[in-house]
């Protein structure tokens, strides 16, 4: 009896210590101005932009091998790569991104040029900038100048 008893408590020592163990997690982070300022996507905007997009965005650190997004929920934010490198991964391929290619951004109105099966993929500690779809539309409207980068992506996405 008490070796069953014994038993039973590793057993479910183990499985609770199992169900404790935490998957990686993006943490949110502070965004300053004088380092996206630098990023690739944001150099063609001035101050006031700059702040506006913080204030309209969250900026998430992000571990390593992290699905940041995919294409069933790619719709609703716009997701930009500040610092690190991700991966998006469709139709069997990687496809590996820094923040000056062509592929530092992903979803928003777009999303509809990703296949179904696409997925965005921290493939090393990495920064990346979550904007809600509205507020990105809304920055368009104002004039940020976000165009090279669009443009660039768009051919990214529609030849990949």
């Amino acid at each position: 009896m008490k070796f069953a008893r014994y038993l039973l408590s590793i057993t479910l020592a183990s499985f609770l210590s199992g169900c404790t163990a935490q998957e990686p997690q993006m943490k949110q982070s502070v965004t300053y101005l004088h380092l996206l300022k630098k990023t690739p996507f944001f150099t063609r905007l001035d101050k006031s932009q700059l702040k506006w997009v913080i204030a309209h965005s969250t900026e998430w650190e992000a571990p390593a091998g992290m699905e940041v997004s995919n294409r069933l929920d790619a719709n609703g934010h716009l997701w930009i790569l500040l610092d690190g490198g991700w991966q998006v991964e469709q139709g069997g391929r990687i496809y590996k991104s820094g923040h000056a290619d062509a592929a530092k951004w992903y979803g928003g109105e777009y999303a509809e040029l990703l296949p179904s099966d696409s997925r965005l993929v921290t493939n090393q500690h990495s920064y990346v900038m979550q904007i809600a779809r509205t507020d990105f539309n809304e920055m368009l409207k104002l004039g940020f100048d976000f165009s090279e980068h669009l443009q660039e992506g768009k051919l990214f996405y529609m030849s990949h």
